[in-house]
């Protein structure tokens, strides 16, 4: 069976590869058949006149309504083709790391060969090396501003490059300066001479405004061939393919090919509402589903790259996870919506208390929030230092807050900062234990700190085993998290964890939210049945 694979759309070869894989395409036998089917003459008889029958209407054929898709895209991709480019890279790899390195092999001390291998391999780079090789990567890309050179394409493509050439149409090539990147959405601009050829470029579309079905057309540079399109419909929107946190993809069935990453992908009137990025195939060659950043997402990054030559974020500061039905159940929520915060980062924007664990944020900025991966999303896309109102339903109640956005740049260093900080042990009271939901907890202090290796600044009761084919085992839950809350209330001993479950089944609730701590300070929610 065929695995499924998802690839990023760019082609790395070697020259001497190139040339066998064209050769063995020359050599292989066609398999392309007439669209008609050639009939064999039949011997001519004599057949008795048919019986006559009264007349049947003939279907009529129905002339094709407009709008079933374009007649012709010549003039369209015409006017296009010379502003979409070939990117061409080259990189250093020191023969160690060439794919066709072979290891010194080990021999016994005094042996005669000795002196052979040392001299043989010398030559040959070092130990185990082929000596330096000059390795290639053949992608696409788009130029959209002439005045400037800018070129825009995948980070993918041009990663790690020590050289990086931009092929135009027309045969010529420029080299190009890598101006800024960005592996969170895959994109990268590069910029070059604008006063050594007149350019051409392209101006972005409005994916939102493209629905699915609507035509598009790809053009690109598949397995190093250039320019190349392609002409097909959007399949999907909104796809997730977990290469990202911001995934939100354009699926399309216009052939996309290894070397098409960083390419357009056009509506039809000619404006770029993708970047080709990744398809899906077992074989490396296009199966009908490849994904296309959309325009909306990709304009706003490159802005800041152009300007910039870094991304500036917006930053909100919390840990977050999905709002499952159960959850919603617990907090009294009629819908699962939502993103679920489950912690708070220290000296982030709303370490002041504005916004808790457990708050569920519905709506940002005026956007709603209606599943976890929508929030990373917004925020990112709000400029640095702007407050925005956010909408959060706590303990049932649906509340506004006003939150001033830091940067998401700031925030990544100083959740690296958090997590170097050595941990520090304090001392508690004696150990207590109890029995409940199938989990055996007990008082987190100086002994089971150490047992479990819990950090200092981590409070609540210490889950210290979990029975299997439990509930609590059924969650994922294992020995060594800490209950902080239950049902948004704390919770700092076995009694009060006892009490809390008490109380929650005298309500007639079902499950009992709780939130748990990793050894290391992580938060996050789960739920558990109680019957």
């Amino acid at each position: 069976m065929a695995t499924k694979i998802i690839l990023p759309a760019v082609r790395r070869i070697l020259p001497t590869a190139t040339a066998a894989a064209l050769a063995a395409a020359v050599a292989a036998p066609s398999f392309i058949a007439p669209a008609l089917a050639q009939t064999q003459p039949q011997p001519q008889t004599q057949a008795a006149p048919p019986a006559q029958s009264p007349a049947q209407p003939q279907p009529q054929l129905q002339p094709l309504r407009q709008g079933q898709g374009p007649a012709s895209v010549a003039d369209l991709a015409e006017g296009l083709l010379g502003a979409v480019v070939n990117i061409s890279t080259s990189q250093n790899v020191k023969g160690a790391e060439g794919p066709n390195s072979v290891p010194m092999p080990d021999l016994p001390e005094g042996s005669p060969f000795q002196d052979f291998f040392d001299e043989f391999f010398n030559d040959r780079g070092g130990n185990g090396g082929v000596g330096p090789q000059r390795v290639q990567s053949l992608g696409s890309g788009f130029v959209v501003d002439a005045e400037k050179g800018i070129v825009i394409t995948n980070n993918h493509v041009i990663a790690d490059a020590d050289q990086i050439e931009v092929n135009f149409s027309d045969g010529s090539t420029l080299q190009a300066e890598l101006v800024g990147t960005d592996t969170k959405t895959d994109l990268a601009v590069l910029k070059i001479d604008p006063s050594l050829k007149k350019l051409t470029a392209v101006k972005f579309g409005d994916s939102n405004q493209m629905r699915i079905g609507d035509w598009v057309m790809a053009i690109g540079n598949p397995f190093g061939l250039g320019g190349t399109v392609t002409v097909g419909i959007i399949s999907a929107r909104n796809r997730n393919i977990n290469s990202g946190p911001y995934d939100d993809f354009i699926q399309t069935d216009a052939a996309i090919n290894r070397g098409n990453s960083g390419g357009p992908l056009f509506n039809m009137q000619g404006e770029v509402v993708g970047i080709n990025t990744a398809i899906i195939s077992p074989s490396g060659g296009s199966i009908g589903i490849g994904f296309s950043i959309p325009s909306e997402l990709a304009v706003g990054v490159i802005g800041q790259l152009t300007e910039f030559g870094e991304t500036r974020r917006g930053w909100l500061g919390v840990r977050i996870q999905p709002v499952t039905d159960d959850i919603a159940e617990t907090l009294d929520m009629k819908i699962a919506k939502g993103a679920l915060v489950a912690g708070i980062i220290k000296g982030g924007p709303v370490d002041d208390g504005t916004i808790l664990p457990g708050d569920v944020i519905i709506k940002f900025d005026g956007k709603d929030v209606d599943e976890m991966r929508d929030l990373p999303r917004v925020v990112a896309e709000s400029p640095v230092g702007k407050a925005v109102d956010v909408v959060i339903v706590r303990k049932g109640v649906e509340q506004t807050v006003k939150v001033t956005l830091g940067r998401l740049e700031d925030g990544e260093k100083l959740a690296e900062n958090a997590e170097g900080q050595p941990e520090e042990e304090e001392g508690g009271e004696a150990v207590a234990s109890a029995t409940v939901l199938g989990m055996t907890i007990g008082e987190l202090n100086d002994e089971t700190r150490t047992k479990f290796g819990v950090a200092a600044d981590v409070s609540g009761v210490v889950i210290t085993e979990v029975a299997p084919d439990s509930a609590a085992a059924e969650r994922g839950i294992l020995a060594g998290e800490v209950i902080t809350e239950i049902a948004q209330e704390s919770v700092s001993s076995p009694k009060a964890v006892m009490d809390r479950i008490a109380a929650l089944k005298d309500q007639g609730r079902k499950n009992a939210l709780l939130m748990l701590a990793s050894k290391t300070g992580e938060l996050r929610f789960v739920t558990i049945r109680m019957d």
